[in-house]
């Protein structure tokens, strides 16, 4: 059993680890919480320590709960997974194993936070997801290794497979760190200018139009006149029409549904 105690906006975990005072778990109430279950928690925060996401995590902006899934594997190597049921190459992470760890983590998950496994057969992870994510309290994510994780698993616990794309990765960490990055960024407070997100890439559907900065002219290429005209409502057309032909020529599947958005007055 674990008790948590209050301290204003931070509640300090008590758990039976043996932990130095400098490592001591704390829990910031009411916060974002990306809780990642892996073999490898030393990967984490990996990049998300940097930039703005280091600076909002430092900051107490979200908050980040690495749960090692070793710490609940069996006998005395501590093992997780074993050879796939019926046959075939790899290992399979065992059911029992995993569930242990999912029980641990949605104990200390507060609020509503999807279970979600990343996983190539899953739903494409995009902004709309991202921006879904960042509305929740948090999100927990089960990093696969091997060939996969036990099915019923899954189905016990209602969990959300999702995709970064289409192609495999040796693990779900890389993955979860891109979709943790894409999420933390729409928090409240992190960008520190609301209207960043607003003006980037699928924002609105489309693609982001072309940025320059100085200096006005490089290896004889000038910035657009139209951008140093001072004109902000011809700017802001300029930027559309960039932003709708790049659109139509890279993405025909984005360009397609915004179109059917116009077409429903959305």
């Amino acid at each position: 059993m674990s008790l948590t105690k209050s301290h204003g906006r931070k509640s300090i975990r008590e758990n039976l680890k043996p932990q130095s005072l400098m490592d001591e778990p704390t829990n910031l109430a009411g916060v974002w919480t990306a809780r990642i279950i892996t073999l490898f928690p030393q990967a984490f925060p990996g990049v998300l320590g940097e930039s703005l996401t280091g600076k909002a995590l430092q900051d107490g902006l979200w908050q980040l709960d690495a749960i090692d899934l070793r710490d609940f594997g069996l006998g005395k190597h501590r093992n997780v997974d074993d050879t796939p049921a019926g046959g075939g190459a790899g290992m399979v992470l065992r059911a029992d194993v995993l569930g242990a760890a999912i029980d641990e983590a949605q104990s200390r998950s507060r609020g509503a936070a999807p279970l979600i496994y990343l996983s190539p057969r899953g739903a494409r992870f995009d902004q709309a997801m991202a921006r879904n994510l960042a509305r929740a309290d948090g999100v927990t994510m089960i990093c696969g290794r091997f060939e996969g994780v036990d099915q019923r698993v899954l189905d016990q616990y209602n969990v959300q497979e999702v995709s970064l794309g289409d192609f495999v990765l040796t693990g779900g960490e890389i993955a979860a760190q891109a979709m943790i990055d894409a999420t933390v960024r729409l928090l409240p407070g992190v960008l520190g200018n609301a209207a960043s997100t607003e003006e980037e890439s699928f924002a609105d559907g489309l693609l982001e139009h072309p940025q320059f900065t100085k200096p006005a002219e490089w290896q004889g290429r000038a910035i657009p006149d139209v951008l140093m005209s001072g004109h902000h409502g011809e700017i802001a057309k300029w930027r559309q029409a960039q932003a709708q032909a790049i659109t139509a020529a890279r993405r025909p599947d984005l360009w397609a549904a915004y179109q059917a958005r116009l077409k429903r007055g959305e």
